[in-house]
Order: C-alpha cells, then sequence, then structure tokens
C-alpha cells in the first residue's frame, strides 16, 4: 500500500488571486509556517518526497528535505493549473476587466478555460499521470508530495469521490496535509 501526504505549499504575496503558474516565493508568513508543517509531518516516516517546480512548493519541500536529511524529486507535472491572463489578477479584478466572462467561467467551471489558459481537462489529465506515477512507488512508508491546492483537489474529488466543499475545506490553509493511501482511491486513474 502506497501513502501520499499531499501537502498545499506554504504562503506567498499572492494569496487571494489567481496564481497558477506564476512563480511568487514564500512571504514572511510563509517561512514561519515551515516549523509547524515540518512539525506534523516528523509523526511520519517519510521515505520519499517530490515537489512541483514552482518556488513556493520547492521552498516548501526544501524545508522538508532538511528535517528529514533526504533529497527531493523535482517534478513539474506537480504544477497548479495555468489561470492565462488571470494569472496575478484577484477575482474582483476579474468581474471588473470582464464582467461577462468571469460569470460565463463561474457558471461553467470547470469546463471552461481562464484567457490564454490551461483547459481543464488537460490539467486533470496531468493530475493523473503524476498521482498513477506517485501511487506507483509503492513501499510501506508514507511519500510527501508538495503541489497546490487545485491538484489536491482534483485527487479528492475525481479519485476519492470527496465533494467540492469538502475537497476545499481540507486544502484552503496554506500547509495543509491531506494523508490518503490506495484505499482512498475509489475511481479509476485511467479515466
Amino acid at each position: 500500500m502506497t501513502q501520499l501526504l499531499l501537502i498545499r505549499h506554504a504562503d506567498t504575496d499572492l494569496a487571494g488571486r489567481f496564481c497558477g503558474q506564476s512563480d511568487p516565493d514564500l512571504n514572511e508568513r510563509g517561512r514561519q509556517q515551515l516549523a509547524g508543517l515540518v512539525n506534523r509531518l516528523s509523526r511520519h516516516a517519510i521515505r520519499g518526497l517530490y515537489t512541483s517546480d514552482l518556488r513556493r512548493a520547492r521552498r516548501t519541500a526544501e524545508a522538508i528535505a532538511r528535517h528529514f536529511g533526504m533529497g527531493l524529486h523535482v517534478r513539474p507535472g506537480l504544477r497548479e493549473i495555468h489561470f492565462g491572463l488571470w494569472e496575478g489578477l484577484s477575482w474582483n479584478e476579474i468581474e471588473v476587466l470582464d464582467p461577462v466572462l468571469a460569470k460565463g467561467w463561474a457558471e461553467m467551471y470547470p469546463n471552461s478555460t481562464a484567457p490564454g489558459g490551461e483547459p481543464f481537462q488537460q490539467f486533470a489529465s496531468r493530475v493523473r499521470q503524476e498521482t498513477t506515477f506517485l501511487l506507483g512507488q509503492g513501499a510501506n512508508s508514507p511519500i510527501a508530495v508538495v503541489t497546490h491546492a487545485g491538484f489536491i483537489r482534483v485527487v479528492l474529488k475525481r479519485w476519492c469521490r470527496i465533494s467540492e466543499q469538502d475537497a476545499w475545506d481540507q486544502t484552503k490553509d496554506y500547509g495543509s496535509i491531506v494523508a490518503l493511501d490506495t484505499n482512498h482511491i475509489y475511481g479509476d486513474l485511467g479515466t
């Protein structure tokens, strides 16, 4: 059985904005969150550590790697969805910029794409590929995966059959940890 510890990166100055593949570093609050995150992970015998290549995830993973004295594997497939022209904007700014497009996007989500952004089905396919890879690493010890809220929510909703609200609640905090094992994966990762 493979256990995945899906970890949302620590806080950045783009919190509250569409920060898909923008690449901010951790802010002061985020750096302070690292000690608590590492402390919560200390009860796990982590065997492997994987991270998104975006700076906020890498910095979070580097703190974990230092604490556990281990290397980390950087995987660009663990990135957040790309929000295209909406990167770095708040929802209020998007609504002012183009209220009709914003309304349509919200009503059709996840079946609409931000202008110039990554289509949701393409993102979900990437999440499936990465999750399949991680589950294939197999071990009786947990694998820590530092990624992004959207990535974790797709795993929870699509393959663990968790509601949108529950997935949101489990990932809303920076530095949140969601522990899954192969027994939690109900859906077919091949779809």
